[in-house]
């Protein structure tokens, strides 16, 4: 992932926040929908009044926003621009119901993570996060909108969404429908 226009990044953040094209009429974006649960999480352990925090769909959350980590950081590089620019547009699609630490405080977990495990076992991680299809699915087309902030899906960054797609349990023609949807949404 490299340095990408305001333009661009507005553009992905814009698609990340609407629903997929195959999604029914009145459904949310994925990323929208968990971004709020995961928003509404305290940020001290000691709240005990009710928050609307739900930890499975916060789980689900995180698991959007690393599938599209480990595509960025499918060619070993991440630098600060790269990070900005990606933190920016999870802020933006998810419509300010995430807070920029929250978002700063994930990154910085999945830096770790990333480090310690390394990618293949972080892939499987995200997979195991995934319990349903049309969820795997929508991870998918999430990762390859963020892959093309950096102006189009490198081959490496291919070969970590085919990783997911497997591990997804989904299809190399689920692969290419996520990024025929991700081109076609850019174009317009």
């Amino acid at each position: 992932m490299s340095a990408a226009s305001q333009g661009l990044i507005e553009k992905v953040a814009a698609k990340l926040g609407q629903p997929p094209a195959y999604a029914e009429a009145g459904d949310s974006s994925i990323l929208t929908v968990a971004a709020a649960s995961y928003g509404s999480r305290p940020m001290e352990e000691e709240i005990t009044q009710p928050t609307g925090f739900d930890p499975q769909v916060a789980a689900l959350f995180e698991a959007v926003v690393e599938s599209a980590y480990l595509v960025a950081h499918a060619d070993g590089e991440f630098d600060e621009t790269e990070q900005a620019a990606f933190k920016q547009v999870v802020l933006i699609a998810c419509r300010n119901r995430v807070e920029a630490r929250q978002v700063d405080a994930l990154l910085a977990d999945l830096a770790d993570q990333l480090e310690e495990d390394g990618i293949d076992k972080r892939v499987k991680m995200v997979a195991r996060a995934i319990q349903k299809e049309d969820h795997a699915r929508e991870v998918l087309r999430v990762a390859c909108l963020l892959a093309h902030v950096s102006g189009g899906v490198s081959e490496a960054e291919q070969g970590v969404l085919q990783k997911l797609t497997s591990e997804f349990g989904l299809d190399e023609a689920a692969l290419q429908l996520a990024l025929g949807e991700a081109e076609r949404a850019l174009a317009e």
